[in-house]
């Protein structure tokens, strides 16, 4: 473990309980500059993870609530006149909306409409805002966790495969272990613990590690293992398509960050087998429905380790 980063892993896990795997997961992703998805049921922690992830690197937080009614503005921002003393004329003067934010919780995203949905894919994928005809630059980290709710629940939208390549991992929660959850219940409210949490790390240490991420190693063999189970799943009999070359960059920078996180100068098989479901599994589709992670899983156990 990296030992400048595992204070920071243990500040989280005193929020969030039982569940190191997806901690770690989830601060793999923020380093890799990707951003998250969080799918699981109401009330398990997916906001509190997400709170927790901005104050451990002292991070300028927005919570952004989707609904059926909101609008990509009330996302972006937008131009608003404002009138000037005569003889000066008004003007009209940009308001930045939440997404300016260093985190950015989109919490319930699949509650919106696609419209406002896809306000968000430059942000994402450009770390900017054009707005008027005139670029934004977005700020230095910028991390956005969406969560989602179970596409069954009453009132949700199905996000877009282009939403969906956005996000570098989907995680589930789950529901706590019986000693997590009895911990949960005798300890003081999340919403106190988490007030009372400072800063482990500076947003610029954080610039730092996401930039050392690029410099772990992939040896050719290493490249070589990712590229096999890209190609498997482009010839699986039960998924619609394959995975995409950016998918495989995904893998690759996440495997990274895992690597990062576990104190190696370079990726070895395990680091990739650590993100492969996260990074994969909602990029791909079934022919019938189904939990695509499993057969990620399924295809990454086929492949041979070099």
């Amino acid at each position: 473990m990296n030992p400048d980063l595992k204070p920071v892993l243990s500040a989280l896990a005193g929020i969030v309980l039982g569940k190191e795997r997806q901690l770690k997961l989830a601060l793999a992703c923020l380093l890799a500059r990707g951003h998250l998805l969080i799918e699981d049921v109401p009330g398990v922690g997916k906001t509190t993870l997400a709170l927790a992830l901005a104050k451990v690197f002292g991070l300028h937080f927005q919570r952004v609530q989707f609904t059926s009614d909101l609008l990509p503005a009330d996302i972006l921002g937008m131009s608003i006149y404002e009138p000037g003393a005569s003889p000066n004329p008004g003007t009209f003067r940009f308001h930045a909306g939440p997404v300016f934010s260093e985190v950015v919780l989109a919490d319930e995203i699949n509650r919106a409409s696609p419209k406002t949905q896809s306000a968000l894919l430059e942000a994402m994928e450009e770390r900017q805002v054009t707005s008027d005809g005139i670029t934004r630059a977005l700020p230095d980290p910028f991390f956005v966790v969406a969560t989602q709710n179970p596409g069954e629940q009453i009132g949700t939208y199905e996000l877009p495969e282009s939403q969906l390549d956005r996000v570098l991992m989907r995680l589930s929660l789950g529901y706590p272990s019986r000693d997590a959850e009895r911990a949960l219940l005798n300890d003081p409210e999340r919403r106190d613990l988490l007030a009372g949490l400072s800063p482990v790390l500076s947003a610029a240490q954080l610039r730092s590690f996401q930039q050392q991420v690029k410099t772990i190693r992939t040896s050719p063999a290493l490249i070589d293992y990712l590229m096999a189970p890209l190609r498997a799943t482009r010839e699986h009999r039960t998924l619609k398509h394959g995975l995409s070359p950016r998918a495989g960059l995904a893998l690759k920078h996440a495997a990274q960050a895992w690597a990062l996180l576990e104190g190696r100068s370079g990726v070895i098989p395990e680091d990739l087998q650590a993100v492969f479901a996260s990074v994969a599994g909602h990029r791909l589709s079934a022919v019938e429905r189904g939990d695509t992670r499993l057969i990620a899983d399924e295809i990454l156990t086929a492949v041979a380790i070099p």
